[in-house]
């Protein structure tokens, strides 16, 4: 509620009722909130909505790559999926598309394709024989995400006419408005957690090794193969409609660990929810901080987690002296 009031243009709560009270028949409100319910409907729901999908699969499949690499600092971006969706979207942007729909519509398309195609490439570096090792996948995909992080500068460098397009996206600032984008990502985003909510028993296994898990008839591999498929797929959809955001894939899953226990199959849906709702207050103090000037989401996220991050490493570095 507060999401879809708060903005450039507030709707005032008895506002918002009495529209919402409206439906379905909207022609029949007063003239004089005719154009608020515009905004809501057109405008305001939509973000509200395509945010708290990308919080919820951001989150839910930071908790995945936790339970997957055994590893609470892991997080969705471990593996390149956001750098090479940086890449994908910034070469789109280079082409000087025009801003019609469609043209909009080729930067989320190109970070979706930047993503995956990092994702493969991260894959087959790491694999050795049959297996693909945790730790190879982990340098693999520092060393992709450096590479692809080195072109997207360099492009930037050298297409300076969209330099302001590219910063935004990669701040964490989607192009895209109304309910097209939600349409789009929502089949990935339902199909990804789908499947990594299915994974919960499977990551609960995992935590004892990948030896013993074996020893307990857990196909390592496949899971691994499902996992890193079904988290990044939700990765990608999400960062390809909203840019780049960071944080959320790493703090959310932490803080539901710390208030509800580690197994998976209550922390991966716990996370979704509260992923969801975290990126909601997120974005409503990115759109109030510097009203009517509206801040990239991922700066609200960076600021808030990155503090998170260091109170987590020191808290780890005191548990293990």
């Amino acid at each position: 509620m507060l999401s879809v009031a708060v903005g450039s243009v507030s709707i005032p709560l008895r506002n918002l009722v009495q529209i919402l009270a409206a439906l379905p028949n909207l022609g029949n409100l007063p003239i004089d909130l005719q154009p608020l319910a515009t905004i809501l409907f057109a405008l305001r729901i939509p973000r509200t909505v395509l945010v708290a999908l990308t919080g919820a699969a951001l989150a839910g499949s930071g908790a995945s790559y936790q339970g997957l690499f055994r590893n609470p600092l892991a997080d969705p971006y471990l593996i390149g999926v956001a750098s090479g969706a940086g890449l994908g979207a910034v070469i789109a942007m280079t082409l000087h598309w025009s801003y019609s729909f469609w043209g909009l519509m080729a930067i989320p398309l190109a970070a979706f394709v930047g993503a995956g195609i990092t994702v493969l490439a991260v894959y087959q570096l790491a694999r050795v024989g049959n297996a693909v090792p945790t730790t190879n996948l982990i340098l693999a995909g520092v060393t992709i995400s450096a590479f692809t992080t080195a072109l997207t500068s360099l492009l930037m460098i050298t297409s300076s006419d969209e330099m302001v397009r590219a910063f935004t996206w990669l701040l964490g600032g989607s192009t895209l408005s109304g309910w097209r984008p939600v349409i789009a990502m929502l089949p990935y985003i339902v199909v990804g957690l789908g499947i990594q909510l299915a994974m919960g028993h499977a990551l609960n296994v995992l935590q004892f090794g990948e030896e013993q898990a074996q020893q307990l008839g857990l196909s390592v591999q496949q899971i691994r193969l499902t996992v890193v498929a079904a988290a990044s797929l939700t990765t990608a959809a999400a960062v390809s409609f909203a840019g780049i955001i960071g944080f959320v894939g790493l703090v959310v899953p932490h803080l539901v660990r710390m208030v509800w226990g580690a197994d998976y199959r209550r922390l991966i849906p716990l996370a979704i929810l509260n992923g969801a709702s975290f990126l909601l207050v997120a974005d409503i103090a990115a759109r109030v901080v510097l009203s009517p000037q509206e801040l990239p989401v991922g700066i609200v996220t960076a600021l808030g987690g990155v503090p998170f991050f260091l109170w987590v490493l020191r808290r780890t570095r005191q548990q293990f002296f």
